[in-house]
């Protein structure tokens, strides 16, 4: 696969900011407790689907400590239609517990202590690095993995690799906003199976050799 020149690059992340001038997470949340939450469930699963599940769950449950008075059982019951629930709620519990007795039921601030919390790996705490701090982060699923080996943008052969790609070659003025802009891109234009590439915005500068042409 050719790389994308850094010049590309930089005019890729133009218009794709032109296209979506503020991009945000689909998950639907009401504070930093609730998105990492949110985040856990979502490994494997739509964002669609964890808000399904999470909407009656968060009318009630705002807190840590709340979730640990809810106990594994019930939060089943909200969340058994999401994909590995019985593992997830496992873990929500577990990381809410951690939250109350070793950081005041605050989440905290750093990848370290997030990476620390049982259900979370480095994409989950680039997330919440991201969304709920402002750090410039970028979590790679299988959608911005897609992305960036398909476009030539930051080819690599597992998330880490296009992680620390993409951290080198996206210039720091798109770099707060990449995560989402790739996300999205890749859930609805640069689609696994049958990518939009007529209607794609930087179709010209992507170096996919098997585009879809218009019918």
């Amino acid at each position: 696969m050719p790389l994308m020149t850094l010049a590309d690059v930089r005019l890729f992340f133009i218009r794709l900011r032109q296209s979506m001038p503020e991009p945000k997470t689909e998950l639907e949340y009401d504070n930093v407790y609730q998105l990492l939450v949110s985040v856990v469930l979502s490994a494997q699963a739509t964002d669609l689907g964890v808000n399904r599940a999470t909407k009656p769950l968060f009318e009630k449950i705002k807190t840590p400590a709340q979730m640990m008075r809810l106990g594994e059982k019930k939060l089943i019951g909200y969340i058994k239609t999401i994909g590995l629930y019985r593992a997830k709620a496992r873990n929500v519990i577990a990381l809410s517990r951690l939250l109350v007795e070793k950081h005041g039921g605050e989440v905290p601030r750093s990848h370290e202590a997030l990476q620390e919390l049982p259900g979370v790996g480095r994409k989950t705490a680039n997330v919440v690095m991201n969304v709920a701090f402002g750090e410039a982060t970028i979590a790679v699923d299988t959608h911005i993995f897609r992305v960036g080996n398909r476009t030539g943008l930051a080819p690599g052969k597992n998330p880490l690799e296009v992680e620390l790609r993409l951290l080198k070659r996206v210039p720091a003025e798109f770099r707060l906003h990449a995560h989402h802009w790739l996300i999205l891109h890749g859930r609805y234009t640069c689609k696994a199976r049958m990518p939009e590439c007529p209607r794609c915005v930087v179709n010209d500068l992507c170096k996919f050799r098997a585009k879809t042409v218009a019918l």
